[in-house]
């Protein structure tokens, strides 16, 4: 998605050598961040010790990632994130306690927020119910801005007992993995996947919701809810300028300073699939790790990939290094373009891509077809945390690939 609500997040894991000052508990743990108006955003931690070495992982449902190896300094430990420009600073202040700070890189400067983590408890505590309310299914929501605009979004519930999972998608992308339970009347649902960290409450009243959304430091909105199960989205649009030939035409340095042009003699003849994306953005995360494993099985087909990248800065070396994180953590072996635009400049789209109409959202898919004219543009990615959305996005892009592979020149 676009927006970039600046935190950490979902399923991360980092591990910790063992040594006398890192003598903490082993099994689930409950942190949390703490935002400028005293709100918290929980997420789930759990501490296991093998061969002499400590290995923590932040749980969201299924999810879980693993950060760098620790450093340390004195009485504290850096933690960095696997993908994203983040990090914690962290002491331990005994066997059951931590405390510290959470660090993201944004695009002016960072963004801290305290955090801390208590062994022991989970997620969210909660009150235990034989019956619990039941909130599993489809939903059709409305999220209220501050300046009282709406935003419609489709909640995807599974429920267990009290336990919630599930996802909630937007007309952009989705939340990814949210983790959560049903309390008493209420709903709890959460999740930090290194770049979001996000909190959704509501009260519980028959086939209906109500409540807050929390994003990152300040983010705020309230949201309504209701049970629908044929609801559906509209998503946003970028399209082909009237007055185009349905062809692009651009050349970028890839990761090593190269430039690389789409009209190189290796993409001429092959449908080729560009990845509008930026190395801060989740749910262009999940689209690497499917587009990767995607290329590694289909590129001698006559396929070829290209992701191009809008960064938060225009310093070329940070955002190097950055996508260079995503190179390694998902195995890319399809090229990767930084296009020097940032995602937040209102003329990204003239400066790049000047032969369509305004790119709305990260991450944006465009499939060329042999001859190399615009086929298709997607702008509602749905990853694994979106459950069935997630299969049928792969559906879909499979079977029109495939078509375009079966196209005589």
């Amino acid at each position: 998605m676009i927006k970039k609500y600046g935190l950490l997040g979902l399923c991360m894991a980092f591990s910790l050598y063992t040594s006398a000052q890192l003598n903490v508990k082993q099994g689930h743990w409950h942190a949390s961040l703490q935002r400028k108006d005293g709100h918290h955003l929980p997420f789930e931690m759990d501490i296991q010790q093998k061969n002499g070495i400590t290995t923590c992982y932040i749980l969201n449902s299924t999810e879980r990632i693993k950060t760098e190896d620790p450093v340390y300094s004195g009485d504290s430990v850096l933690i960095k994130m696997p993908v994203f420009e983040s990090y914690f600073k962290i002491k331990i202040i005994n066997k059951d306690s931590l405390n510290g700070i959470w660090v993201t890189k944004g695009e002016s400067k960072d963004i801290i927020l305290p955090f801390a983590a208590s062994a022991g408890e989970g997620r969210f505590p909660y009150r235990k119910t034989n019956n619990p309310k039941q909130v599993q299914g489809k939903w059709s929501i409305e999220f209220t801005r501050a300046n009282k605009t709406k935003r419609p979004a489709i909640g995807e519930i599974v429920q267990k007992g009290s336990s919630l999972s599930g996802s909630v998608l937007t007309p952009a992308g989705d939340y990814r993995y949210l983790d959560g339970v049903v309390s008493g009347d209420s709903l709890f649902l959460s999740t930090f996947d290194g770049s979001h960290a996000l909190l959704l409450t509501a009260k519980i009243k028959g086939d209906s919701l109500s409540g807050y959304f929390y994003a990152g430091q300040s983010g705020l909105e309230t949201w309504t809810a209701v049970k629908k199960a044929d609801v559906v989205l509209t998503p946003a649009v970028t399209a082909i300028k009237e007055d185009s030939d349905g062809k692009l035409d651009f050349t970028f340095k890839d990761l090593k300073g190269k430039p690389v042009s789409l009209q190189d003699e290796r993409f001429k003849g092959k449908v080729v699939i560009l990845q509008l994306m930026g190395s801060w953005c989740p749910n262009c995360m999940d689209e690497t790790a499917f587009l990767s494993k995607y290329y590694l099985k289909n590129k001698d087909r006559g396929v070829e990939i290209i992701a191009l990248a809008y960064e938060l800065s225009t310093d070329e070396e940070r955002s190097k290094k950055s996508l260079q994180k995503f190179q390694t953590q998902f195995n890319v072996q399809y090229t990767m373009l930084n296009t020097g635009a940032t995602a937040g400049d209102p003329q990204r789209t003239e400066k790049t891509l000047p032969q369509l109409t305004a790119i709305k959202v990260f991450p944006t898919t465009i499939i060329l077809d042999k001859n190399g004219k615009i086929s298709d543009i997607n702008t509602a990615f749905y990853g694994p945390g979106a459950g069935d959305y997630h299969l049928k996005y792969k559906e879909n892009f499979e079977k029109k690939i495939n078509n375009l592979l079966d196209q005589k020149l």
